[in-house]
C-alpha cells in the first residue's frame, strides 16, 4: 500500500479509533532498520523523552509471539473504553501485571497459562497454519496508542515505548498514519505492511 493510499483511507474511517495496530516486515532483520533503530535509541537515551507513567508497556521475550503482545499493548492502555467480563482472563493479568516492570511483565506472561492456551487455540483455528515458537519470521506487530494526549508507539523488542508527539481524539488517526508512513518510507520496496484500526462498536 502506498502511503498516500493509506492517508486516503483513513479518511473513510469513522474518527471514534483510539488504537493502531500495524502488521509490518520484522524491520529488525533488516540492516537498514537496525542502523535507524539503533541512532534512534542512542538518541532518546541523550536527549531524554516524556513517557507518562500510565503508559503501560512490556517487553517480548516469547518468540513469536509479537501479536499478542501488541493487543496487550493496545488494550492496557485503552482499558478505560473496555467492558471487561467479570472472569476475563486478561483483566487480571493486566490487574496482576500494572505495578510491574516491563520485564516483569514479559516474565509474568511466560508463565501465565491461560493467555498461552488462548494464542495457542486463537492462532489454530485461524486458515493459515500458525508458526511454531521456534520458527524465525519476517512479519511483526506493533501498537500505536494515545495516552494523555501524545502518541507512543509500543514495540517489544524495543527497549522504552517511543513517544512520537502530541495527539488528541480527533487527530489520533492521521497523526498514526504520520507514523506508519515513516516504516514504510525506510523501506519503500516492501509491500507488507496493513494497519488495522480498533474503533468503538
Amino acid at each position: 500500500m502506498e502511503c498516500v493510499q493509506l492517508t486516503a483511507a483513513v479518511m473513510t474511517i469513522v474518527n471514534t479509533s483510539h488504537i493502531i495496530v500495524q502488521f509490518m516486515p520484522n524491520q529488525h532483520l533488516k540492516n537498514q532498520y537496525e542502523t535507524f533503530r539503533t541512532e534512534e535509541e542512542e538518541r532518546i537515551k541523550a536527549q531524554g523523552q516524556n513517557v507518562r507513567s500510565s503508559v503501560y508497556f512490556m517487553k517480548q521475550t516469547i518468540n513469536n509471539a509479537c501479536g499478542t503482545i501488541g493487543l496487550i499493548h493496545a488494550i492496557a492502555n485503552n482499558r478505560d473504553k473496555m467492558n471487561f467480563e467479570s472472569d476475563s482472563t486478561l483483566k487480571k493479568f493486566l490487574e496482576d501485571s500494572s505495578p510491574m516492570s516491563p520485564e516483569e511483565r514479559a516474565k509474568y506472561l511466560e508463565t501465565y497459562e491461560a493467555i498461552r492456551v488462548t494464542h495457542e487455540s486463537s492462532a489454530h483455528e485461524g486458515q493459515t497454519e500458525a508458526p511454531s515458537i521456534d520458527e524465525k519470521v519476517d512479519l511483526h506487530f506493533i501498537a500505536l496508542v494515545n495516552v494523555g494526549s501524545h502518541l507512543y508507539e509500543l514495540d517489544g523488542r524495543k527497549p522504552f515505548p517511543i513517544n512520537h508527539g502530541q495527539t488528541s481524539d480527533d487527530t489520533f488517526l492521521e497523526d498514526a498514519v504520520e507514523v506508519c508512513k515513516k516504516f514504510m518510507e525506510r523501506d519503500p520496496e516492501e509491500l507488507r505492511f496493513n494497519a488495522i484500526a480498533l474503533s468503538a462498536a
